[in-house]
C-alpha cells in the first residue's frame, strides 16, 4: 500500500511545487542523471550482471492569472501551472525487457490560494496529464487529479498543512490523504522540509551563495497495456547530497546537485481500488545504489 501510494503523490509533485503564492512567472529546468546500476531480481533479491541508467528533463511553469493583495498585505491568487517530465533508461543484459525505455508525464492545472483569517490559508488545485510509455497513447493514460490543502501559519517560519486529494489514479476517483509541513530557521542557517518533495538543510555563505544537504523523493508514473488491461507503472527513486546554489542575479538561480541514488525501484498495480490496500508477496524491481548528478535553472520574474 505504501509504494501504491507513493505512485499516485508522485503524479502530483509538480502541482504542489509553488505552494507559495507567486506575483510573477516562475520556471525552472531540470535536468538529472543517474549511470547504470544493477537490478535487483525480487524474487530472491539477488544483485544480476542486467543493468539500466536513468536520465530525466523537467520543466515546471507558473502562470500567475491574479494576484491581489489584502489591507493585511496576505495574497490571493489564481495561477496557471504547467510541467512535463521526459526521462529516458538504457537497459543492458535482459533476457526480456521489463521496463520502459521511455516515460512522459504531463500536465496542465489551475491552482488558488487564499487566507483564511490571520493563521489560516487554502490552497486548491486541479490539473489533468497524460502519463504514458509512449508505446501507444490512449484515454487510458490520461489522469485527472485535485487536491484542497489547509495550512495554518504558526509564524513566518513554521506552517503545517493538510487535506484530501482526489485522484483517477485507479480508474475510479478516489481520495487520499495529501500532507505539507515547512520549517525554516533564522539566520544563516536554513532548514526545509516540503513533504512528500523532500527536505534540506543549508548554510548561506552569502546573498549570492549557499550550499544545502538535500534528500529527495521523486519519481513518474506510466500507463501499460499488459495483456489488453490497463495498469499503472509507478518509478520512485530517493536521493541524497550536497547543493550548491548560485543567485546569478535577482531573478535567476543556478543549483547542481551530487550524490546518491539512494533506491530506485519499480512497481505496477491493476487500476482498482482494492490494489491500493493489497500486501504484495514479492519485493519490487530495485536497482543498486549509485551515483546522482542534477542541474537546475529556476527563473523567477517580480
Amino acid at each position: 500500500m505504501k509504494r501504491t501510494l507513493s505512485t499516485v503523490l508522485c503524479c502530483l509533485l509538480p502541482l504542489g511545487y509553488w505552494v507559495n503564492a507567486q506575483s510573477g512567472l516562475s520556471a525552472e529546468l531540470k535536468t538529472e542523471y543517474i549511470p547504470g546500476s544493477n537490478y535487483i531480481r525480487p524474487e530472491d533479491s539477488t544483485k544480476t550482471n542486467s543493468k539500466s541508467d536513468f536520465k530525466r528533463i523537467d520543466l515546471n511553469l507558473s502562470i500567475p492569472l491574479s494576484v491581489k493583495k489584502d489591507t493585511d498585505g496576505k495574497v490571493r491568487s489564481w495561477s496557471m501551472l504547467l510541467s512535463g517530465s521526459y526521462a529516458k533508461m538504457t537497459h543492458k543484459n535482459y533476457g526480456t525487457q521489463l521496463f520502459p525505455d521511455e516515460m512522459l508525464n504531463a500536465q496542465v492545472g489551475v491552482q488558488h490560494m487564499r487566507p483564511l483569517g490571520k493563521k489560516w490559508s487554502i490552497m486548491m488545485t486541479a490539473s489533468v496529464g497524460v502519463y504514458t510509455d509512449l508505446e501507444r497513447v490512449s484515454f487510458d493514460d490520461v489522469l485527472g487529479q485535485g487536491g484542497i490543502l489547509f495550512i495554518r501559519h504558526f509564524n513566518p517560519n513554521l506552517s503545517l498543512g493538510g487535506g484530501p486529494v482526489l485522484t483517477t489514479a485507479f480508474g475510479v476517483p478516489m481520495i487520499l490523504p495529501w500532507i505539507y509541513f515547512d520549517w525554516k530557521t533564522n539566520g544563516k542557517i536554513k532548514f526545509n522540509i516540503n513533504f512528500p518533495q523532500g527536505m534540506e538543510a543549508g548554510y548561506l555563505f552569502s546573498d549570492k551563495f549557499a550550499l544545502k544537504a538535500v534528500v529527495d523523493l521523486n519519481g513518474m508514473t506510466a500507463e501499460r497495456n499488459v495483456g489488453g488491461k490497463s495498469i499503472l507503472l509507478g518509478y520512485q527513486q530517493i536521493t541524497a547530497g550536497l547543493r550548491p546554489e548560485l543567485k546569478i542575479n535577482d531573478n535567476l538561480t543556478l543549483r547542481l546537485t551530487g550524490g546518491t541514488a539512494i533506491l530506485r525501484s519499480f512497481n505496477e498495480n491493476d487500476r482498482k481500488i482494492k490494489s491500493i490496500f493489497r500486501d504484495k508477496k514479492v519485493a519490487d524491481p530495485r536497482f543498486a545504489s549509485t551515483f546522482y548528478a542534477a542541474v537546475s535553472l529556476r527563473w523567477n520574474l517580480p
